[in-house]
């Protein structure tokens, strides 16, 4: 029986480079929560809402997310942003919907269902060209 062996080191390069991220973290999640401020502000005065974090918790907004009211307003959300230029997709598939799992033991996901129908990611960081 052959043993695996596994490498847990990490090259200074590597470590260097993380560092130096870490030390950015705070500005690019101050940026984030902006981001995510705004489409909360946005979508308060256009009906629209928004996935934001809960009482006691604190998101990093890697990911924002709208909720439609149902899948023909999300078609024609995703149509209308990808037509325009902006880079929305649908929630991704969940896993019991997945080919490779259609067999598998599952309960009844409404829940889940009613998300895949309605949430639409939306781009969450805004990249800047000024070097």
């Amino acid at each position: 029986m052959m043993k695996s062996v596994l490498n847990y080191r990490l090259p200074n390069v590597n470590a260097a480079l993380g560092l130096a991220q870490m030390e950015s973290l705070p500005k690019i999640l101050n940026g984030k929560r902006l981001i995510a401020k705004q489409y909360q502000q946005w979508g308060k005065e256009n009906g629209t809402t928004f996935i934001k974090e809960l009482e006691h918790t604190k998101s990093n907004y890697w990911l924002n997310t709208v909720i439609t009211k149902s899948k023909a307003e999300r078609d024609l959300l995703l149509e209308e942003t990808n037509n325009g230029g902006i880079m929305t997709r649908p929630i991704w598939i969940p896993m019991h919907n997945l080919l490779m799992y259609s067999n598998c033991q599952k309960t009844e996901l409404k829940n889940t269902e009613w998300l895949q129908e309605r949430v639409v990611n939306v781009p969450s960081s805004v990249r800047s060209f000024d070097m």
